[in-house]
C-alpha cells in the first residue's frame, strides 16, 4: 500500500496559512517529507495565478483602448462564473497531470488550492471539481477566524508584490465583499472525517492555525505531521 497522499485540496479563508505550509514542504528535504508527512515529489495547482492573469491581461487592454474583459478596473469580476472557470481550470491541470505521466499519483502528489467565501462557498466548490480528483483526494482545511484572516492578510502586504502568492494582499472591502463567512462549519465537524461530494466520501483533515503556528518552522513541522498523518488514514480507510 502506498506511503503518499496522492492528491491533497488544501483550502482556507485568505491568508490562513495555506501558502506558507507549501513553501515549508518544498524547503522539506524529499526523504523527510516522505516519512514524516507522506508527501514525496509534489505539484502544486493553485488558482491564483489564473485570477492574477486576468486582471493583467485585463490591464494591458484597457491601456491599448479596449474594453476590460473580465474584471473591473478595481478588480471586482465582472462575472462571479470566473470562480467556477478557476475550478475547471484546475480540473483540466489535473488531468494533464495524469496524462503526462500515468504513475504521478503512485509516486508523486498534486496539492490543489483555493479560498472561497460566500454561504455555500466550499460545497459548491467541490462539487465542480472533477470525479478523478474526489476520488484521489484528501481536504485538508486551515481553519482561523476571519479577524485573524484579515489580520494576517494585512500583515503579508508586500508593495510591488502584488503578484506573488506569498505576498498578495487584498483590500479590505474585497476581503469583506468575498470572504466575511464560508460554510466550513455547516459541511463539517471535528478535526477529521469525511465530506460526501457527489456520491464520493472524500476524508477531511483540519489544521487549526490560530493560535498561529505557520509563522515558525518549529511549530508548523509537528502540527502538520499530525494533520498529514490524519489525512492518510483517512485515505487509506476509504480504499
Amino acid at each position: 500500500m502506498s506511503n503518499i497522499i496522492p492528491c491533497i485540496i488544501l483550502i482556507g479563508r485568505p491568508a490562513a496559512g495555506k501558502s506558507e505550509v507549501i513553501d515549508y514542504l518544498k524547503k522539506t528535504p524529499v526523504t523527510e517529507r516522505l516519512e514524516r508527512f507522506h508527501i514525496g515529489e509534489f505539484t502544486e495547482i493553485d488558482d491564483f495565478p489564473y485570477l492574477w492573469n486576468w486582471f493583467e491581461e485585463d490591464d494591458i487592454l484597457e491601456k491599448f483602448g479596449k474594453e476590460r474583459v473580465f474584471s473591473r478596473p478595481d478588480y471586482y469580476f465582472k462575472d462571479e462564473i470566473l470562480w467556477d472557470v478557476c475550478l475547471e481550470k484546475i480540473n483540466m491541470a489535473f488531468k494533464k497531470l495524469e496524462r503526462d505521466d500515468a504513475s504521478f499519483l503512485k509516486d508523486k502528489t498534486a496539492i490543489i488550492e483555493f479560498a472561497r467565501g460566500g454561504e455555500d462557498a466550499f460545497a459548491h466548490a467541490f462539487s465542480m471539481l472533477s470525479e478523478e480528483i474526489l476520488k484521489q483526494a484528501g481536504i485538508c482545511y486551515i481553519k482561523v477566524s476571519y479577524e485573524e484572516s484579515s489580520r494576517k492578510n494585512q500583515r503579508r502586504k508586500r508593495k510591488g508584490l502584488e503578484d506573488s502568492v506569498l505576498f498578495h494582499s487584498l483590500p479590505q472591502d474585497k476581503m469583506d465583499y468575498y470572504y466575511k463567512v464560508n460554510d466550513w462549519d455547516k459541511i463539517a465537524s471535528g478535526l477529521e472525517g469525511q465530506i460526501n461530494v457527489k456520491g464520493i466520501d472524500v476524508p477531511y483533515t483540519v489544521l487549526p492555525n490560530e493560535p498561529e503556528v505557520t509563522d515558525a518552522p518549529e511549530k508548523l513541522g509537528p502540527a502538520l505531521e499530525a494533520t498529514f498523518n490524519r489525512l492518510w488514514k483517512g485515505i487509506q480507510s476509504r480504499k
